[in-house]
């Protein structure tokens, strides 16, 4: 097994990203977490730059800020979350500073929706040793791109930050819901939210970018409020009797963050019906899916009509996640077990790092 190591963190510091470091530091790893976009302009125009042009035009700033920060510093990994700005040239900088560095993304880094967003992470592919992606179809689009290593992940919840919370009363009227969803607004959530509201399902939206939907004066009366986190998120899935996941159609995704939050959480999860939903949990008695908003509507009204049979299969949602292991830490172990660190650990047996081909179907 690889030992304790020092790890270089790139990533926002906050959300799902900030988990993951932490997960690494509650393996007994020593890390260093940066932020990239700290280290340039805080204009706004960085990120407008970012998304309509590419991350890629603002290597030269980041770069000099960068090198000052890592001088005289040496890590065994360096894990970069997302990879917007890591260019190869800001990847030549990092060869200097770590031994191996991997890339990690939730997002689809190599799909349409995010336009330009991700050119650096296109054009720096060739230079990690390991690319871990969370959709199949970025397995042959990295490798096309001359990844040399890659392997398809599970999302996952935390250890700690989905961890269920207790709940007083004061919880409970603050965070109330019977149908929940959580999540920001895309342009075909809009319809299907009006579509569940216009069957009689007792609806309550959360998150942030609704005000931008052409259905807002519609659906206006039932948003509570902007993105939350932290014990608000934790407490608002676990006092809604039916929380729904839905998937991005243009992020290509077939499952989400919330497909594990929620049941870690102890919540009830209502999602979408795909493959990996299904390969996760099983349908009626772990999760409650659906193909379109009539059936989303009528397995929410059943759903909070019988109370028993709503809490019965969120446990078990709960439990079946807890046996598939899609937590952070353990996701984490497996990403590093399959680093090749032979060369900078050479106390350790080369068997120590061969390569599981049973990983690369996670």
């Amino acid at each position: 097994m690889v030992g304790l190591l020092d790890i270089l963190y790139f990533g926002p510091i906050s959300g799902t990203c900030l988990d993951r470091a932490n997960a690494l530091r509650r393996l007994g790893h020593n890390v260093k977490h940066i932020d990239l976009r700290t280290m340039l302009p805080t204009t706004s125009w960085v990120d407008r730059v970012t998304w309509h042009l590419g991350g890629n035009l603002l290597a030269f700033l980041l770069i000099p800020n960068l090198a000052k920060a890592l001088k005289g510093q040496h890590y065994d990994l360096c894990w970069v979350d997302g990879g917007e700005w890591v260019t190869p040239k800001v990847m030549k900088l990092l060869r200097g500073h770590a031994q191996k560095i991997v890339s990690y993304s939730i997002d689809d880094p190599l799909g349409p929706r995010d336009g330009a967003r991700f050119k650096a992470y296109r054009q720096s592919l060739p230079e990690y040793q390991l690319n871990a992606v969370v959709r199949n179809e970025n397995v042959a689009e990295a490798y096309a791109l001359g990844a040399v290593d890659v392997i398809r992940v599970y999302r996952s919840a935390d250890e700690v930050s989905h961890a269920p919370r207790k709940l007083s009363d004061i919880d409970q009227k603050a965070w109330d819901a019977d149908v929940l969803f959580l999540g920001t607004w895309f342009p075909e959530r809009g319809p299907f939210l009006l579509d569940l509201i216009s069957q009689g399902v007792p609806l309550t939206i959360q998150g942030s970018g609704w005000h931008k939907a052409p259905e807002w004066p519609q659906l206006k009366a039932y948003w509570r409020g902007g993105s939350i986190a932290g014990d608000d998120y934790a407490k608002a899935i676990q006092c809604a009797k039916v929380n729904l996941g839905m998937v991005s159609k243009e992020n290509r995704d077939l499952h989400t963050t919330r497909s594990l939050e929620i049941p870690a959480l102890g919540g009830l999860l209502c999602a979408e019906r795909t493959i990996e939903h299904a390969q996760m949990y099983e349908e009626g008695k772990e999760a409650l899916f659906w193909n379109d908003a009539q059936e989303c509507a009528e397995i929410c009204k059943l759903a909070l009509a019988d109370e028993p049979s709503r809490q019965a299969i969120a446990k078990a949602g709960q439990q079946r996640l807890n046996r598939n292991g899609h937590f952070n830490q353990k996701q984490m172990q497996l990403i590093i077990a399959v680093i090749d660190f032979s060369e900078s650990h050479s106390q350790q047996s080369n068997s120590d790092f061969e390569k599981s081909e049973s990983l690369k179907a996670l």
